[in-house]
């Protein structure tokens, strides 16, 4: 493992995004206590909350009345996913003026590259940086900023200080810095792995510091658990580039849309946007699994399998077929949502060379060839302008360009 020389990372987390971005787009709201929901709904939760929101009480993730009790003027806004992917496209450019963007990891978070030169000056370029992003945008889309010697140490420098922290770790700060915080304050540790620590008498960030190796990676079950105690340390760990598994979609149901009849339009239409999704990044599909989840208990997954395929009207069918199985074998009692995911993955161009070879029959070509035609019309004309089926609008809208903090929706996934 290499010991990086100089601070290599930066990385930029933006406080409360979502609610800081509709007291960007909305200037009335600027200095007022803000909370964002999903759908606009009495029985719904927050998802965001403003920095003055916060103060008041209220918490990033509360019941809306619960929210609206702890702060009485609290001013509640739906979530417009389009506008909050536009405002990020917005803000990579601003950052990418100042240093190189190596990965978005989430709609709110980056992290960049530092040469050696900007290391030495990390301060005075996270200064910089925000003082054109105030300039550029308006003080209320505040960021946090962490400058370490690897990605994760950038990460938890970025957390310390929120809301509008700037704090550069160096190797001489470790492990002191860093004592005091909770396990679960450190990226990367979930309740079970902080109870998988405590069982093993590891109760305080001091103890995973002094974790050996071999422990760490007993600890976690494999290699990554060496590599995360090593990025604690300092050392350089680049994370490992992952791969695609699935493309999927869902939906918690209001009350009204919660019959068998109304869940399969539903999950169609979450299935014709996931599909979408996959013929856009190059992929077939050779599994199809719908699951229904029910208030409170075990839900119901059932996977249908079929010849590798990138079209909607072979997944249609697929979907057609397994929610029958559904219906022949769900539980008793209110179910709350559907979700959708097409998986066994292969790459398109590992068919190329024999196009449709080992497609059943030339029907499937067709109807590739039609889903093709409907993605581009649909990206010329807007989202109804083809569509197979019945055209309907989901509760709460943006089927397939939903929230997501770990996965930027495309433009297109708004049409």
């Amino acid at each position: 493992m290499r010991r990086p020389l100089w601070p290599e990372r930066l990385y930029v987390d933006f406080d409360s995004f979502f609610a800081s971005a509709e007291q960007y787009l909305e200037p009335a709201l600027r200095g007022r206590p803000v909370g964002v929901l999903p759908v606009d709904s009495p029985n719904t939760a927050l998802i965001a909350a403003s920095v003055e929101a916060k103060r008041a009480g209220v918490r990033g993730i509360m019941r809306r009345d619960e929210a609206e009790a702890a702060c009485p003027g609290i001013v509640l806004r739906v979530a417009r996913p389009d506008a909050y992917v536009a405002l990020h496209h917005r803000i990579r450019k601003c950052l990418e003026a100042h240093v190189e963007v190596l990965a978005v990891r989430s709609i709110d978070e980056a992290v960049a590259r530092l040469m050696a030169n900007e290391a030495a000056r990390a301060r005075d370029l996270g200064e910089e940086i925000k003082r054109d992003f105030a300039a550029t945008f308006a003080p209320c889309l505040s960021l946090s900023i962490g400058v370490a010697a690897n990605e994760l140490l950038a990460k938890i420098a970025a957390e310390m200080d929120k809301p509008n922290g700037l704090r550069v770790l160096l190797p001489g700060d470790l492990p002191e810095a860093l004592a005091h915080l909770p396990l679960r304050d450190i990226p990367g540790i979930s309740k079970g792995m902080e109870q998988r620590l405590h069982d093993a008498g590891v109760r305080d960030f001091p103890g995973l510091w002094a974790l050996a190796p071999k422990h760490a990676r007993k600890l976690w079950g494999g290699v990554q658990g060496e590599r995360f105690v090593a990025a604690l340390h300092g050392y350089a760990i680049e994370q490992p580039v992952t791969q695609k598994r699935m493309f999927g979609h869902g939906r918690v149901l209001p009350p009204d849309w919660r019959t068998p009849e109304r869940m399969l339009v539903c999950a169609r239409v979450l299935l014709v946007k996931a599909a979408r999704r996959l013929r856009r990044e190059g992929y077939l599909a050779s599994s199809l699994t719908v699951s229904v989840r029910p208030h409170g208990g075990a839900g119901l997954a059932v996977t249908h399998a079929f010849a590798a395929a990138r079209d909607d009207h072979t997944f249609i069918r697929a979907l057609d077929t397994a929610f029958a199985v559904w219906r022949a074998n769900a539980p008793p009692g209110k179910t709350k949502s559907v979700s959708v995911t097409l998986h066994g993955l292969s790459l398109l161009s590992q068919r190329q060379g024999e196009l449709f070879a080992d497609l059943p029959d030339v029907s499937a070509e067709r109807w590739e060839r039609v889903s093709d035609i409907k993605d581009q019309l649909q990206a010329r004309y807007g989202g109804n302008s083809l569509h197979i089926g019945e055209a309907l609008e989901l509760p709460g809208g943006y089927a397939g360009g939903k929230i997501a903090f770990g996965r930027i929706p495309h433009e297109l996934d708004f049409l």
